[in-house]
């Protein structure tokens, strides 16, 4: 407060009573009279941190820092402030570090606590700074020596019964006999490995952009094919990112990115996965998904029919499915269409028909029990249509309302898989009837999905 004072920031005090000692509600009236005394704004909040703790089953450590977060950034954001600014000190961030270690922590935990960051947890624009990170715990207490400051001192800080007072005052002295210059050393780690971080954030970000397709608050949608093609520890990377994206505060353990590249590496493995936190991770076809509830993975990846009932398709037309996806028809002579170039086709979201073989008017509809049709490839043999969805991996949650085009009752064509046999064109096809599928880009651009059926 007081530096930030002396160098001419205009500050408000935020400060938190968390309702564990008895002698609190005195620490607050003490701050005060310190800022009044200083001529600055004061405020102070409160909350019963131990009962937030029991009723979240969290630590008393974890739900004292949540609210007391919560309260400084409602605070900060009323006022309109550049920053949330705390006291860390170097002291501090040996003691994060080692506490990261003794989780099993990765690189990420033993760079420690960062000099500024957004948490969007409490604001997703006003970051937490830490100015006095550098700085050891003796040299503050040297400087309000010698500017006439008391600070008021914490009496739980003595308490055993918190993790980070038990290392404070029982592991890092048994270190130090080992090592004099431990908390230098350790603080000399965690700014190194800062430094090495920033590279590889830099290597993680760039697959993040290319192997998430979608974020929103409920989900992170993988390619699952980039990210199934990423080196082990970068699918760790990727699978804590998008943990840390739906929970931004949760603790990552290295066995819950260990079970989740399991699960993408075993092909036997099918029903979604469970993380941390209420998270589940679940890989379909191509896309992975990263997700709090499962009622909430999407379905506009996919062609659907918004009708149950059959739909006529003129030729030539177009119609639209909904979410960006559009199949339109045209008619063609035979002179017009390559036989080499359909005949090794591989993109199930477009069709080449012989119109002589329709009989009737064609049509879009989703399935009906007891369908089967004819695919090419099985030399004319019939299939049930649940057996072909089955087999071809199509997402069970979108098979009610694929889009199937039809002859009648006959399926002409599974959208985006297969056409059926008695439609292909033959030597003797004179007219060409040629269906696409495609979906449109937000900024207006088209593509047609090929071979990605998700």
């Amino acid at each position: 407060m007081d530096l930030l004072s002396q160098s001419g920031y205009s500050i408000v005090v935020g400060h938190f009573n968390h309702q564990l000692r008895p002698e609190a509600a005195e620490d607050a009236q003490r701050v005060e009279a310190v800022t009044a005394r200083f001529g600055i704004p004061f405020r102070v909040g409160t909350a019963d941190v131990r009962g937030h703790a029991e009723s979240s089953g969290i630590s008393i450590e974890d739900a004292a820092r949540r609210l007391r977060y919560r309260y400084l950034f409602a605070l900060a954001h009323e006022c309109k402030a550049q920053a949330v600014a705390v006291g860390h000190t170097a002291d501090d961030q040996v003691e994060t570090v080692l506490m990261h270690i003794l989780r099993g922590s990765g690189l990420n935990g033993l760079q420690g606590m960062a000099w500024r960051v957004v948490l969007k947890e409490f604001d997703s624009h006003i970051p937490l700074v830490r100015p006095m990170l550098d700085t050891w715990r003796w040299e503050i207490a040297a400087y309000c020596a010698s500017h006439d400051l008391e600070p008021a001192y914490d009496l739980s800080n003595e308490s055993l019964e918190f993790t980070r007072n038990r290392i404070r005052h029982l592991l890092i002295p048994v270190l130090e006999e080992y090592n004099p210059n431990f908390r230098e050393t350790l603080l000399r780690l965690s700014k190194t490995v800062q430094a090495d971080y920033g590279i590889l954030r830099e290597v993680v970000e760039k697959s993040w952009r290319d192997c998430v397709l979608a974020v929103t608050r409920e989900l992170v949608t993988f390619d699952a094919d980039r990210l199934l093609g990423q080196a082990r520890g970068m699918k760790r990377n990727l699978i804590r990112l998008a943990i840390l994206e739906l929970s931004p505060q949760t603790d990552v353990k290295f066995s819950t990115l260990e079970r989740a590249c399991q699960y993408l590496e075993d092909s036997t493995q099918r029903s979604p996965q469970d993380l941390q936190n209420g998270l589940f991770l679940f890989l379909e076809a191509s896309r992975a998904y990263v997700g709090r509830s499962r009622t909430s993975l999407p379905v506009d990846f996919w062609p659907q029919l918004a009708e149950m009932d059959s739909i006529p398709l003129p030729v030539p037309g177009a119609f639209d499915l909904g979410s960006g996806w559009t199949i339109t028809t045209e008619l063609l002579p035979i002179e017009e269409v390559v036989r080499e170039h359909v005949e090794q086709e591989e993109n199930g979201f477009q069709a080449w028909l012989d119109a002589d073989t329709l009989s009737e008017e064609l049509g879009l509809r989703t399935r009906r029990d007891g369908d089967s049709f004819r695919p090419m490839g099985f030399e004319g043999h019939s299939q049930k249509l649940s057996d072909f969805m089955v087999n071809e991996k199509l997402p069970f949650r979108a098979r009610d309302r694929w889009p199937l085009l039809c002859d009648g009752s006959d399926i002409v064509w599974i959208a985006g898989y297969r056409l059926a046999h008695p439609f292909r064109l033959t030597e003797s096809t004179q007219e060409v009837i040629h269906v696409s599928l495609f979906r449109q880009r937000s900024e207006g651009k088209s593509f047609v999905e090929g071979g990605d059926r998700t």
